[in-house]
């Protein structure tokens, strides 16, 4: 099939998840055209199957605020006519599925039909979409999508409580590619890098925004390295960075804690982890989370949205309540300070992520596409 696929280009979960699907699809013969304002950052090559198409956003004195959306869905509008595409997957409802909508109205003006696919990630719905200067038009362009998936049944249920949904949703699980891991865990992971023979590792990584919660990430460290030697790694750059430096050195850990920016190279920081820290506000899934599960990390997180849809209590890490930094700094001691209780808790991670497997999620994909076409046949 010819799809094309709208995300955020970014390092959040939503975009990561949005271009392994595309690099999948291409891999499997489809045509995959990525649609956005620029080259996503886990899209490292373009083939005959693979494309990328810039939307460009004039600046016009006029406007306070340049308006995106607008370009967004002029640009869908002439990839879809050139290239026949004939599904638009949408990742994020906000702009992405309002301007697919417009794209499509106007392309239906041209006498062509194009199907909009919708996945929602969560902060779309949780945190944006459901603030009254938007939900109205989330509502609707929902509403008025072909398909609707949700990246996992907490976030199917918290969209249907906060808006007025009248399609099916969906539930498709985020996914990794389990063979990348695979093949990072079997390279040599060079820890006397980063820590002593004797420290264990703990990272954390997000874009570092209030909802991550990173200064609880600091006080659980700072907890767990009273009682045994420890480094943390912290992966990523966001508005609360700032703060989390500054209560790094108002502890006087700073030369137990690395902040080392944003990495395109996951694989191998995680090869270096014992434990992974996810303290957040929401997860809507938990895409990092799982992605240190399979490089076999054990994870110590809140038990908020869909995190325990992933993390698995006491087989996997350890959930623990919203802020209680002491419960998960004893989880997380619990199970550093064994060598075998922790490559259990490592294997067991490793061994869940089959779950979510490429190989097992891909399939699914396809299928929504085909469903959209009944009468077509890929």
């Amino acid at each position: 099939m010819k799809i094309g696929i709208v995300c955020y280009p970014t390092f959040g979960g939503s975009g990561v998840v949005a271009t392994e699907l595309g690099m999948a699809l291409a891999d499997k013969g489809h045509e995959v055209h990525f649609i956005t304002y620029n080259q996503p950052v886990r899209l490292d090559f373009l083939s005959h199957h693979l494309h990328f198409h810039q939307v460009v956003i004039e600046e016009y004195p006029l406007f306070e605020y340049q308006p995106y959306e607008l370009a967004l869905s002029s640009k869908m509008v002439e990839v879809v006519e050139k290239h026949k595409l004939e599904v638009l997957h949408v990742h994020y409802a906000i702009p992405h599925a309002y301007a697919a909508f417009m794209a499509k109205q106007m392309l239906k003006e041209k006498g062509i039909s194009v199907k909009v696919v919708t996945t929602l990630h969560g902060t779309d719905i949780t945190l944006v979409g459901s603030h009254p200067t938007y939900k109205t038009a989330v509502e609707f362009s929902i509403n008025n999508s072909d398909v609707v998936t949700a990246v996992s049944n907490d976030l199917k249920k918290t969209t249907n409580r906060l808006f007025n949904i009248k399609k099916d949703i969906q539930v498709i699980y985020n996914f990794i590619d389990t063979e990348k891991y695979d093949s990072a865990q079997q390279q040599k992971c060079n820890r006397i890098a980063i820590a002593k023979p004797n420290e264990r590792i703990l990272t954390h990584i997000s874009n570092f925004r209030p909802v991550k919660r990173v200064e609880d990430v600091i006080k659980i460290f700072y907890e767990v390295q009273k009682e045994i030697p420890s480094k943390l790694l912290m992966i990523g750059e966001g508005p609360d960075r700032l703060k989390a430096e500054n209560l790094v050195n108002k502890l006087k850990i700073s030369d137990d804690v690395l902040f080392l920016g944003n990495s395109s190279e996951v694989t191998k920081v995680l090869c270096y982890t014992d434990i992974f820290l996810l303290p957040s506000q929401t997860e809507s899934f938990g895409l990092a989370a799982l992605e240190a599960m399979a490089a076999k990390t054990a994870v110590i997180s809140t038990n908020t949205g869909g995190l325990p849809e992933v993390n698995i209590h006491g087989i996997t890490g350890y959930l623990s309540d919203l802020g209680d930094v002491n419960d998960m700094a004893k989880n997380a001691i619990s199970i550093l300070k064994d060598d075998k209780i922790l490559e259990t808790f490592k294997e067991n991670a490793r061994e869940h992520t089959k779950r979510f497997s490429l190989e097992n999620i891909l399939p699914v994909y396809e299928d929504i596409y085909k469903s959209c076409y009944k009468t077509k046949v890929l």
